[in-house]
């Protein structure tokens, strides 16, 4: 009897700690033999379901998300099989634990509940040396890099080092809800210091202990970085996570159409409203060039967001002009018009001749939007006047109230529909429970980016894609509203249910790489059967045979 080479000669308390191996409980008399296990390990072989029993009675115990947070990761840098067995055992209950919105208070106390370091932290004092950092990470073929520089995490702001936890959280998605193998994913932070003065005071802070550098610098180290990428990892492709607004815009113009990347706040924000903008003209028998949308917050979610649609829109048959007239945005200094000074060059397109306002609700009546778009990560700036103000001028107001975590939100669906009086089509970024509203029952949709880049990520990870490009999320979209059965999109739900995550990310996998044959953009042949090759792609959550 001999071991597979996958185990790199590892046997006996080695086995043991490698997260990626590591069976537990469940090593068979056989293993336990060959590998020199006898004695390490209690004598019995449990299967895979006794031990997620023993998961689900001891994360029982825990009293907060944040302490079942903590035991899950804990599992995962034991049992990495075990882990996303549990996971995906129940997404629509772990992921809000494992994401959003229990990963922001993670991140708030990142330096507080750190344990062990996972992925990789590249600090801009080592430039110069960035190729060779990477080359210590152990896995050689890396398909999807997510990283970030904390600039701003979720609608926290910047948290430095502490916003690793997002990259890490994003990656696991990637396995969760789409079933991309985890050893080819790699969370990385980008060191180049932080301007939060309470972290840069805090003696369990992980980071660098210095501001932000000039962005010239800091360009310069993502310069580094993005080309030592491809030199160790040719195949990999980088999503870059929660960069300030402008670096955010600016790094994705800088880096799309020369290699593999893509930024989820900017293009998978984008591709998950899209799919809830294109099930709300479902509902309301239109079509998204019917459509009028006023933005609350100009950052680079609302510019990713009106970006995509205008190329989605200009597809349907609009120049790029007449789509993007249907496009206003409203920031903290008010509507964007021409004599605004304070734009930047990404927001002009969108900044149409209007007299000067303050007042969101005076600009819904002037403008008078079918749709208004909350990326503000301003809790409560949809009120009773908002809500009211678009419910008088449309039969179907379309309310997304996107911004996270949960005490961000625009509004709550309970008020959308108690102030629209049931007439409101609403999806939040964060999950809500069902509305009871005059005998009425709404679903109210979870417009959560992990239903659009973890299917990307599978179609590139299984075609080898050399770009990424923005049609590939308009496919997306299109792929996750598709799949909302009929009588769920009556009752208001304009995403799909998120029990069945996985059956949902594999058929938009599929759409997605079957236009990346159709581009050239693939580097593997094309196959006669492009959704049974992407599910031989999937990982699955069970322990393999080690001898």
């Amino acid at each position: 009897m001999t071991t597979k080479t996958n185990l790199n000669g590892k046997r006996g308390i080695e086995l043991l700690h490698d997260p990626s191996l590591n069976k537990s409980t469940a090593y068979t008399e056989a293993e336990g033999q060959v590998l020199g296990l006898v004695g390490l390990v209690p004598d019995v072989t449990e299967s895979e379901d006794l031990q997620l029993r023993r998961v689900m009675q001891q994360l029982g115990h825990k009293n907060t998300d944040l302490e079942r947070y903590i035991y899950l990761m804990n599992l995962l840098d034991h049992n990495e099989t075990l882990f996303y067995r549990t996971i995906m055992s129940d997404p629509a209950r772990f992921l809000p634990i494992v994401y959003d919105p229990t990963i922001g208070e993670a991140c708030l106390k990142f330096g507080y509940i750190f344990r062990g370091a996972r992925g990789m932290y590249l600090s801009i004092e080592r430039r110069g040396q960035v190729k060779e950092i990477l080359r210590n990470w152990p896995v050689k073929d890396v398909r999807v890099i997510c990283v970030t520089n904390g600039g701003r995490i979720l609608g926290l702001g910047d948290l430095g080092a502490n916003g690793m936890g997002i990259p890490i959280g994003k990656l696991q998605l990637y396995t969760a809800t789409a079933g991309v193998p985890p050893e080819g994913l790699l969370p990385i932070y980008l060191d180049a210091g932080t301007n939060n003065e309470q972290y840069l005071n805090d003696p369990l802070y992980l980071g660098l202990r210095k501001t932000r550098p000039s962005t010239e610098e800091l360009y310069s180290f993502v310069d580094e970085f993005v080309e030592a990428v491809q030199e160790v990892f040719p195949l990999c492709c980088i999503h870059f996570e929660d960069w300030t607004g402008v670096d955010a815009v600016h790094l994705l113009e800088r880096y799309r159409d020369k290699v593999s990347c893509y930024n989820d706040d900017v293009q998978g924000t984008a591709g998950i409203t899209l799919a809830g903008m294109i099930n709300a003209t479902k509902l309301k028998g239109t079509q998204l060039k019917d459509e009028k949308y006023l933005f609350l917050g100009a950052g680079s979610a609302a510019i990713g967001l009106a970006n995509l649609l205008c190329t989605a829109l200009v597809a349907q048959g609009m120049t790029l002009k007449e789509a993007q007239s249907r496009v206003y945005m409203f920031d903290i200094n008010g509507l964007l018009e021409p004599t605004r000074t304070d734009l930047v060059d990404f927001q002009k397109p969108y900044a149409h001749p209007h007299l000067p306002t303050k007042d969101f609700v005076a600009a819904i009546e002037s403008i008078k939007p079918t749709t208004i778009i909350g990326v503000s990560t301003v809790g409560g700036a949809f009120t009773q006047k908002v809500v009211e103000a678009m419910s008088q001028l449309n039969e179907r107001p379309v309310i997304l109230a996107l911004s996270n975590p949960t005490e961000h939100a625009e509004c709550t669906p309970e008020q959308a529909y108690t102030w629209s009086k049931g007439k409101a089509i609403y999806a939040a970024g964060v999950q809500f429970p069902p509305v009871h509203f005059n005998g009425q029952t709404f679903l109210p949709g979870q417009a959560n980016n992990f239903y659009i880049f973890p299917a990307i990520g599978l179609a590139i990870y299984a075609t080898e894609a050399k770009r990424v490009s923005d049609e590939m999320f308009i496919e997306a979209a299109a792929a996750v509203a598709d799949q909302v059965p009929v009588e769920m999109l009556k009752q208001g739900l304009i995403y799909p249910p998120q029990s069945n995550i996985l059956e949902t990310e594999i058929k938009t996998a599929a759409r997605v790489a079957k236009l990346v044959f159709d581009s050239g953009l693939a580097r593997v042949d094309r196959p006669a059967d492009i959704e049974a090759f992407i599910r031989q792609h999937v990982y699955k959550p069970e322990y393999k045979k080690l001898v």
